[in-house]
């Protein structure tokens, strides 16, 4: 009989994660999407008076002044990007569930491009939001590339598999 190898814990953390980006930007996509022929300063003033919040704060005056500009372009571009971006996420996801090289170094690549990034924002901001999304992001990167030969399989599969399930 056949010995069963465990199922790694770190790689399907990486792809719950990697799954629910995808998800959450797939979500922000279509929600953008919807709201291209609204008016979003009424919107805004109309969801502050069903939470019982006074629209006429600065800081809720100012966000409507700023959603005045925004255009139905601008919404259709970042609606667009954010379907990409998702539809990649997802990818990756489904490509790591499945064991596939080409996903490990598409999450890699993707991951390693991100890092000088955060750390640039890092260096003119601190938070501990954007430490944490470089930490986790850095961790998956030196997962991913270290455990790569164990982990993941070629595009045909082949012998090498390790078994799945």
């Amino acid at each position: 009989m056949a010995r069963m190898e465990k199922r790694p814990p770190g790689l399907w953390s990486i792809v719950a994660f990697k799954l629910g980006k995808g998800v959450a930007f797939l979500s922000l996509a279509f929600g953008l999407w919807s709201l291209m022929d609204n008016n979003l300063p009424e919107d805004l003033r109309q969801l502050l008076n069903q939470f019982h919040v006074d629209p006429e704060q600065r800081f809720w005056s100012d966000v409507a002044a700023r959603a005045a500009h925004v255009t139905p372009g601008n919404l259709a571009w970042l609606g667009s990007s954010s379907f990409l971006y998702g539809m990649l996420s997802a990818a990756e996801a489904l490509g790591l569930f499945w064991r596939r090289r080409w996903a490990g170094w598409l999450a890699l690549a993707e991951g390693a491009f991100f890092i000088p990034v955060e750390v640039f924002e890092l260096s003119h901001q601190f938070t501990l939001g954007l430490a944490a999304i470089l930490l986790v992001n850095v961790l998956i990167v030196v997962y991913l590339y270290r455990n790569r030969k164990r982990l993941l399989v070629p595009a045909g599969g082949g012998a090498e598999s390790p078994p799945v399930g």
